[in-house]
């Protein structure tokens, strides 16, 4: 139930003065929303000091300045050439120009002999001064329609400025003060202004003051943190009220499962397991995610968590993105449970008729205890007795609704989340903070190092016979192309290239693309696999997930486009055998500063964290490691370029205000629950999520 205190901020926008039909859904598009609230958070992103009352000929060229004139001579539009006003003071003249200004309006506005303010850019014109379609033009009896600080905001097509400020001012004069929700020694401490005060200033600015402006932004920044961390935490409070299975830790099954294996589990997913243990063995739902690089064994941690639940005779249900992927993760889980006689299944949409049927018989008579699939296990025919444990692979590549039916398969299930997109501490904070995070830093000791090397594409002739010597040593390989066809890309389009390579290589050549159907996507990848083909040409569709250990040489046609940490993603497709990898990345010169740079990281590591730092750096949060997938969060006011340290302080805040008043019933957690419903329209899905 909404605080009625905050009824005014969900007002639609059509209770705005000016908005009417016509205007609405401009405006509803531009602030990306239909309440006042979205109005207010179209923040500005610059501010025009207006308060430069200048003298004509003390006016310099490229700053902003306000004349007062009086109107000389008037030009209209002839030819090229654009309509003149010339304006004269008691210190010299200065131009203003108008291009495909209405005739009528020009005579109207500039009367001869009348006393203009002119407000803009100051150009050179001739070797005097001239205003290029002046900001504002206004007479001395409407001075005060002159902002003195205009704030300026990201706009579009019919809508003006004037306009806008003129919504925004109506929408502050009809939201209410409210009372303060952030510790007041933390407001005193960074000289914050209050709630209100913050959209005042930032939208209706009295002086021009950077740094005020940057004060109330983080003000708003913190609100957004505080209404984040305190919705995640109400939502780890409501699932530890949940009573989930118990299951405890297995040790003989798992002594029997790490003793069978062909490799020496690393430190680190042994950590990453014990973590999961603990969490399993509560009567509380776990939700733990297992971040690890590309190759560092994270399937194994799945098995051994399986393998706890089916000792205590309950089901494992691994969801993956793709069809191949649940595959070969099931192929992976049955080779590691084996030994402990765990029964292991494929279910995905390729599975029909009798053999689902199987399947599923198997399923509900306890016969196999792990399923591993796509989205057809929440399919309403699949029965999953007993379900212990949810696993998402990849998870970012679900959304809520996904994992949502997967859990309410069974009765609060624990829920283990894996992801090979390696991010910063506070970039996962920010992210996942939700979940408890486990981290595999080490690479089990069987894989191989890839060895990266950047060529440029003047040598790509040497680069597809390097390729076909590899095949005709039996090897496998990947080859990388930045689009499907040639329009996007020429000889570099992915099916332009299949033709090519196929007529020099010996083996066949085969392809893969997003607008392939998915059971030929699935039939390609399998033809590699299994050793049918030799070399997969395809688009950046086999990122993630395929195991193909034969394969030893990736490149990557026009490396230069692609983003760092998908450049790492796309690496780790190789590596993963006995034998010694390669990934050559093919770049068209000349490279830019940070084309450069990022070949250049790519080849000096093969740190999936230490690359997730370098792409961060180049190219701040907003596209790294494909965070704008569904179910990730998107924010009004945070900044991850410069303000993951707000999200530490609210976090820690948070946890005080929750543990000192759990209910929110006190007047500071009255005031704090506000704050988390100002914010709630945008971390409604982490809420969901975490109480799932």
């Amino acid at each position: 139930m909404r605080d009625p205190v905050l009824y005014p901020f969900y007002a639609d926008i059509d209770s705005l003065p000016g908005v009417g039909p016509k205007v609405r859904p401009v405006l509803a598009r531009l602030i990306d929303g239909e309440t006042i609230l979205d109005l207010l958070f179209h923040l500005p992103t610059s501010w025009i000091d207006r308060r430069n009352r200048a003298t004509i000929d003390s006016v310099e060229v490229g700053e902003i300045a306000t004349v007062t004139g009086v109107v000389d001579k008037l030009e209209h539009a002839r030819m090229k050439f654009p309509a003149r006003v010339r304006l004269r003071d008691d210190t010299g003249f200065i131009t203003l120009s108008y291009f495909h200004a209405n005739r009528q309006w020009l005579e109207k506005t500039f009367k001869v002999g009348d006393t203009i303010i002119a407000s803009g850019k100051i150009g050179d014109y001739q070797g005097g001064r001239q205003i290029v379609h002046p900001d504002h033009v206004v007479t001395p009896d409407k001075d005060d329609e002159l902002p003195e600080v205009e704030p300026v905001y990201p706009m579009t097509a019919n809508i003006t400025p004037r306009q806008f400020r003129k919504f925004v001012a109506a929408a502050l004069d009809g939201i209410p003060d409210l009372d303060e929700w952030i510790d007041p020694h933390l407001l005193a401490k960074n000289h914050w202004p209050a709630f209100k005060q913050a959209l005042l200033r930032l939208h209706q600015p009295k002086v021009y003051d950077p740094d005020g402006f940057e004060v109330a932004r983080q003000r708003l920044a913190y609100d957004e943190a505080l209404a984040r961390e305190l919705a995640m935490g109400q939502a780890r409070l409501a699932r530890e009220r949940r009573h989930a299975w118990p299951i405890p830790r297995a040790i003989g099954v798992e002594k029997t499962i790490v003793d069978a294996l062909p490799f020496t589990p690393t430190r680190g997913q042994m950590d990453a397991y014990k973590d999961v243990a603990i969490d399993m063995g509560r009567p509380a739902p776990m939700r733990r995610m297992i971040q690890g690089d590309v190759g560092s064994g994270k399937t194994l941690v799945a098995a051994l968590a399986a393998a706890q639940a089916a000792a205590a005779g309950g089901i494992t249900a691994l969801m993956s993105p793709t069809e191949v992927l649940a595959r070969q993760q099931a192929d992976a889980l049955g080779r590691f449970l084996a030994p402990a006689g765990i029964g292991v299944v494929a279910l995905t949409g390729r599975d029909k008729g009798a053999g689902r049927e199987a399947i599923l018989a198997n399923i509900r008579a306890g016969k196999t205890q792990v399923i591993s699939g796509t989205q057809a296990l929440y399919q309403s025919d699949v029965e999953l007795p007993d379900l212990a444990l949810v696993v998402i692979d990849e998870q970012h590549r679900f959304g809520v609704a996904d994992r949502l039916r997967l859990t309410s398969k069974g009765a609060s299930p624990h829920m283990l989340v894996m992801s090979a997109t390696p991010i910063p501490r506070t970039m996962a904070l920010a992210v996942h903070g939700d979940l408890d995070i486990s981290v595999i830093r080490e690479k089990p000791t069987n894989r191989q190092e890839v060895v990266t090397a950047a060529v440029p594409d003047t040598r790509i002739d040497e680069v597809i016979n390097a390729v076909s010597r590899a095949v005709d040593r039996g090897e496998r390989a990947f080859w990388i192309c930045p689009a499907v066809d040639s329009e996007d890309a020429g000889d570099a389009s992915a099916i332009a290239r299949r033709d090519i390579l196929a007529g020099f290589i010996k083996a066949p050549v085969e392809l893969v693309h997003g607008r392939m159907p998915g059971p030929d996507r699935d039939a390609a990848l399998e033809k590699l696999r299994n050793g049918d083909a030799r070399v997969l040409v395809a688009t950046t569709v086999i990122e993630v997930g395929v195991d193909v250990p034969e394969a030893t040489i990736i490149v990557i046609e026009h490396a230069e486009r692609f983003g760092l940490a998908q450049l790492h993603q796309l690496r780790g497709r190789v590596g993963r055998g006995e034998k010694a990898s390669s990934c050559l990345l093919l770049y068209q010169a000349p490279l830019t500063e940070g084309g450069k740079e990022r070949l250049d990281t790519l080849r000096r590591t093969t740190d999936g964290f230490e690359i997730a730092e370098a792409d961060y750096r180049l190219r701040g949060p907003g596209d790294l490691l494909g965070l704008r997938q569904s179910g990730l969060p998107t924010f009004r006011v945070l900044d991850l370029t410069q303000d993951t340290n707000l999200i530490e302080i609210a976090r820690t805040d948070a946890k005080s205000v929750l543990m000192g008043d759990p209910t929110l019933a006190g007047s500071r957690g009255k005031a704090v629950l506000r704050a988390r419903d100002l914010f709630a329209p945008r971390i409604a899905s982490v809420i969901s999520e975490a109480e799932a």
